[in-house]
């Protein structure tokens, strides 16, 4: 009998389980050397196939660590490097950022940067696989926990630091990709190999530097208001930390489903769904509304990412009046993108023209749809 084995890999932003046999490989035609024997060794066979696929991993320009430290990055020379391959989990990074920051301000743009983690959705099949029924989501709540939840909040986090050095860390796919764009990377290619995720990445642009970044419940959004002044819109957390920086990859691998939003966004948590199917993640902007940045009822406002999507005249229309709770869409409830457009300046049109009465029929409109029609944010 053939031993069938186990393999992940990820379908539509999902985790797919195969069953594939274990056929014998043929002898390789030439011997490996000392690198590429490391690296099988460490990361397996299929791991070596995929990044020789994007570097030679024996030329001089290609440097390979397995290290959570980044002052041995530090060693990179920025003239002839071409290509940076760590095989060490960045769940074991004590810094993830900073050693993402060190790797791009020692390289130049176009380098290739290849390394690994176990994700989160990757991690929960390892230990539904590892434990029996029952104990093992016992064991995932617990490891979540403590592992996730505790390295985010402040008065847990020098706890968990000081009891596991950083080490062993739940991250989820989605900051994973999200802490490679706030570091200047963009990610052209990504492989499930066993229980953990590899990903190849190329350096585009400087990192942002972010040096308060948002892991807690509360979150305020970057958005464009009245005359197209910058607001921050706080809402309660329904993604990720740093999906905010992942719009752009969201936008080129995902369509826009009728809401005008993503579809099957993996950004979203599950508790996160929970929260925008009955707006309780939008109750924080009722201070918002109180601070005067924005209505009750306008369009809503946009990131910039969205606002490249509109035409110039609608954006120009948008910036003269103040942002709104209740948008146009509840009220009208358009089947598409372009209709949402459609919607948005029907609605701004009538409102230049009669100022609150328009406020007060979309106001009702909406209410109505909402209330009696089950129309639901998603």
């Amino acid at each position: 009998m053939k031993e069938i084995q186990k393999q992940f890999r990820y379908l539509g932003g999902e985790v797919v389980l195969q069953d594939i046999l274990d056929i014998p490989v043929k002898p390789a035609e030439r011997q490996l050397s000392r690198i590429e024997t490391n690296i099988a060794e460490e990361a397996g066979l299929d791991v070596l196939k995929m990044i020789s696929a994007f570097t030679n991993v024996n030329h001089h320009s290609t440097l390979v660590f397995s290290t959570a430290s980044f002052f041995n990055i530090n060693k990179i020379d920025k003239r002839s490097t071409e290509s940076v391959v760590n095989l060490k989990r960045i769940n074991d990074i004590r810094r993830i950022n900073k050693f993402f920051e060190v790797i791009n301000e020692n390289t130049s743009n176009n380098t290739l940067f290849i390394g690994c983690a176990e994700t989160l959705e990757l991690r929960n099949q390892r230990l539904l696989n590892k434990f029996p029924r029952v104990l093992n989501r016992l064991y995932i709540f617990g490891d979540y926990i403590f592992k996730r939840v505790f390295p985010k909040l402040p008065f847990t986090k020098q706890l968990y630091f000081a009891l596991t050095g950083g080490r062993n860390r739940v991250i989820s796919r989605a900051e994973t990709l999200g802490r490679l764009y706030s570091c200047g990377f963009e990610v052209i290619h990504e492989e499930v190999h066993g229980y953990l995720y590899y990903f190849v990445a190329r350096k585009i642009n400087s990192p942002v530097y972010d040096k308060n970044p948002s892991y807690g419940p509360l979150f305020g959004m970057k958005r464009s208001g009245k005359k197209g002044k910058n607001i921050k819109v706080y809402k309660f957390r329904t993604m990720y930390p740093f999906s905010e920086y992942l719009q752009q990859y969201i936008y080129d691998k995902n369509q826009l489903d009728v809401c005008g939003k993503f579809k099957d966004d993996f950004r979203v948590t599950g508790f996160g769904k929970f929260l925008r199917k009955f707006w309780l993640d939008e109750l924080p902007m009722l201070f918002n509304l109180l601070k005067g940045d924005l209505k009750l009822v306008g369009v809503r406002p946009l990131s910039k990412q969205y606002q490249s999507l509109y035409p110039e005249d609608l954006l120009a229309m948008r910036h003269r009046f103040r942002p709104g709770l209740v948008p146009p869409y509840y009220a009208d409830m358009p089947k598409n993108f372009d209709e949402i457009v459609e919607s948005e300046r029907r609605y701004l049109q009538k409102y230049e023209k009669c100022g609150w009465c328009a406020d007060v029929d979309y106001f009702f409109r909406a209410f109505i749809n909402i209330v009696f029609r089950n129309a639901r944010s998603k």
